[in-house]
């Protein structure tokens, strides 16, 4: 049997085979477009030099945002996360799990850290010997702990989490994009090709292969990156989609969620000049992140009805301690928060309801509507894209309008 040494060698390097690939699928399709169609096959010089001016543009920022998702490193927790040593010690010793978990209790009492597994244990890696922030997960590819982890890619080997989401979501739109624009121009030489109104060349295997490879991609990255912006516009990861986060008052699957605008800023800034650059603009460290939920601590406050939600944190009013994450975030600054107090009444409940069914609805309609427009533009390219797009917008706020 080969050391273990070895194995993880192999693995190392049969990690890489899936992003070798797309590096030459795009390698080829940068030579089939650029020498193949606009060298042999285009004869018009204008459009050869509108076509590689919009090409090459799609392609750099294509290949940047790939490129930073793949090198750019997960960030792990701080060292503020890690057990002391004699707290590790004296963990290691303990066999029972309730002394351990006492042991994790008193390490994490001055932590940012609001979330527990589901039987509300303290999240401890027993691989990295260190408490999981909220949203932070150990990435078994990676064996690490990665802050706000969404998932672990093999497309780009790299773990998608909090330091290169925004990258991850850029390389999807720009492949969504580069994939749109070569089958899309592309589209009416196939055509010629496939009825033989254009000779047999060495160019037409390219071609006629070029498309079918776009059309492909194209298609497959859609649902993904539309996937991607319903998360966005939710605040949430897709490991959190499948098993909600767990506070005090229990599971919430929207817990981090401040509204569809603030989500967005979450993840990319507040300086929208960058949003389509993949530079790092994303708000926070990492290690803890706004909630709307002010999270009550009964120790600290004595609330006389249980039933009455506190509505504001003015000076006569009590008001419930809020997370260090949540106070000093900007994001935060001037909206009022939920607070819950034991059971919810009825009347909050149900409008609470209706504004989660409400945004659900409403990001779905618009990643339709824009699924629906990329389609539209592949196969019908000879329409008008702002008349087609005035149509596709008319027809979201009909849509919103009944909601």
């Amino acid at each position: 049997m080969a050391p273990s040494h070895v194995l993880k060698c192999c693995q190392r390097v049969l990690a890489w085979v899936p992003v070798v690939f797309i590096a030459l699928v795009v390698a080829w399709s940068y030579y089939a477009y650029v020498v193949e169609l606009c060298v042999f096959t285009i004869s018009s010089t204008a459009e050869k030099v509108v076509y590689l001016v919009i090409f090459h543009l799609s392609f750099v920022m294509f290949v940047w945002s790939y490129g930073k998702t793949i090198f750019t490193s997960p960030a792990s927790p701080s060292n503020e996360f890690c057990l002391s040593k004699a707290d590790k010690e004296q963990y290691e010793k303990e066999e029972r799990p309730e002394s351990q978990q006492e042991i994790l209790r008193r390490a994490a009492k001055d932590l940012p850290i609001y979330t527990t597994t589901a039987s509300r244990a303290i999240r401890y890696c027993d691989r990295c010997q260190l408490i999981k922030p909220d949203r932070c997960h150990h990435c078994s590819a990676c064996d690490i702990c990665v802050l706000k982890m969404d998932h672990h890619c093999p497309w780009v080997n790299n773990c998608v989490g909090f330091s290169n989401y925004k990258f991850f979501l850029l390389f999807l739109m720009y492949s969504l994009l580069y994939c749109l624009f070569v089958a899309a121009t592309v589209l009416q030489y196939f055509i010629k090709f496939w009825t033989n109104e254009l000779p047999d060349t060495h160019a037409k295997f390219h071609v006629l292969f070029l498309f079918f490879v776009a059309a492909m991609f194209f298609i497959s990255i859609l649902s993904l990156f539309s996937y991607h912006c319903w998360l966005v516009g939710k605040n949430r990861s897709t490991i959190e989609t499948f098993r909600a986060p767990t506070f005090r008052n229990g599971p919430d699957k929207n817990g981090f969620s401040l509204g569809c605008s603030k989500n967005l800023r979450e993840v990319f800034g507040d300086e929208k000049k960058y949003w389509l650059l993949p530079i790092f603009t994303s708000l926070g460290d990492g290690c803890n992140f706004p909630t709307r939920l002010v999270i009550m601590d009964p120790e600290q406050l004595t609330v006389s009805s249980q039933n009455e939600p506190a509505k504001s944190s003015g000076a006569n009013q009590p008001f419930p301690t809020r997370p260090l994450s949540e106070s000093k975030n900007r994001l935060l600054a001037s909206d009022s928060q939920w607070v819950e107090s034991g059971p919810e009444d009825e009347n909050v409940k149900s409008g609470r309801l209706h504004h989660d069914i409400s945004d659900d609805l409403i990001i779905l309609f618009m990643s339709g509507g824009v699924s629906f427009f990329l389609l539209f533009c592949l196969f019908k390219p000879e329409r008008s894209l702002g008349t087609v797009w005035s149509q596709v917008e008319e027809n979201l706020h009909c849509k919103v309008r009944c909601l």
